[in-house]
């Protein structure tokens, strides 16, 4: 393998574990969808400031990933980013109304009023890990789009992407992807009752959440296994040492097959999910579900994303032309560029360290009722 093979191999392997750490933090949305199921003013103050310490952890994963997405695989952000922009927009609009709910929620002189922002994150809670969910299903199941790179050097018609009229919201038309954005949607709901049974120290919150645990984890374990049934089906683009691309039967499932290091830690964060939310729903007092869940699913998602882009297998398939199928070989930033981000990368650890130490002083004690009324920082 050769230096630039090599790179291109590392970035990928960096984007994909900051996708998977970005899908653990998305219980913060889960959460928020939550706050429809308890309508008393105390418990939803109580389920909105416990997830008001963590809301920009998930923000600057978000960021991170999309920045270190642009800088190693510039062609995938012009395409996805700058063609399907109805469909990011959307994305982007929910997490700026989320913002905005946390920071002017309990400001002075809020004229309109608490439940206006609660509704705000209500919809974010919703919208943002279904539509994430959605985009992300295209890079398996594929997106309109076409790429032309020799536009670039016409000055008349210079883009080198082009989408059809509806720029990125046909993909809600395609009940796999639906399919996908749901389970996601699902798994952070689950990930957020367990997250409230750790963090919160109240009977009554404690009860209901583990109710909702029971619905919720039922549904995303069924979604899972229809979703994973449909990826595990369904045929990819692959390419040769030249770049010519083709389809191929079952491409993800052979990938888990010849990467069979990948499918034993894929089953193995699928033991963990089940084993956090199992142990969660039978054992009353059991409360650290949230650890095994967690590690779990980023171990679960950081496996789908390598499938995804290793293997000569192309990360972003196009459904119109598949000689414009987006590959790990064709979409990246240059041999320079990919090495002078790989030093800047030993930034990535302390990325996590600080998502990792910023949730440790945040939760030195469970957050309680008696907590919320002798402070003065309220969300």
């Amino acid at each position: 393998m050769d230096t630039y093979t090599l790179l291109q191999n590392y970035w990928w392997f960096i984007i994909s574990l900051l996708g998977a750490l970005l899908v653990f933090l998305l219980f913060v949305q889960g959460g928020e969808s939550m706050l429809m199921h308890h309508r008393d003013g105390d418990e939803r103050s109580l389920l909105i400031n416990s997830l008001g310490r963590k809301w920009e952890l998930t923000f600057t994963t978000l960021v991170t990933f999309g920045g270190a997405f642009f800088a190693s695989f510039p062609l995938f952000y012009s395409t996805s980013f700058g063609g399907a922009y109805w469909l990011w927009m959307l994305i982007l609009l929910s997490f700026v109304i989320q913002a905005i709910s946390f920071e002017y929620r309990r400001k002075k002189g809020n004229v309109y009023g608490t439940r206006f922002y609660d509704t705000l994150l209500i919809i974010n809670g919703f919208a943002g890990p279904l539509l994430l969910g959605v985009a992300v299903a295209t890079m398996f199941f594929g997106a309109e789009f076409t790429v032309t790179k020799s536009n670039i050097l016409n000055v008349q018609a210079a883009t080198i992407s082009t989408w059809g009229p509806l720029h990125g919201l046909e993909a809600l038309a395609s009940w796999k992807n639906l399919l996908f954005g749901l389970m996601v949607l699902f798994l952070v709901r689950t990930l957020a009752s367990l997250y409230f049974i750790n963090n919160i120290d109240d009977e009554t919150v404690f009860v209901k959440q583990r109710q909702l645990l029971k619905v919720n984890g039922a549904i995303f374990v069924v979604l899972f296994l229809a979703t994973m049934a449909v990826v595990f089906l369904q045929s990819g683009v692959i390419y040769d040492e030249i770049g010519v691309t083709q389809l191929q039967e079952y491409c993800y499932l052979r990938n888990y097959v010849e990467m069979w290091w990948l499918a034993i830690i894929f089953l193995i964060g699928v033991a963990m999910v089940l084993w956090g939310i199992g142990k969660s729903v039978m054992v009353p007092a059991y409360s650290h579900g949230i650890w095994h869940t967690g590690i779990g699913t980023v171990l679960v998602v950081l496996t789908l994303f390598l499938v995804m882009g290793y293997d000569n297998t192309a990360y972003y398939p196009s459904l119109l032309d598949i000689q414009s199928s987006l590959t790990l070989r064709n979409s990246s930033s240059s041999e320079f560029t990919l090495t002078v981000m790989s030093i800047v990368s030993i930034l990535v650890p302390f990325v996590v360290g600080y998502i990792g130490y910023c949730w440790y002083k945040m939760d030195d004690d469970n957050i309680t009722r008696d907590e919320l009324e002798n402070t003065d920082h309220k969300y």
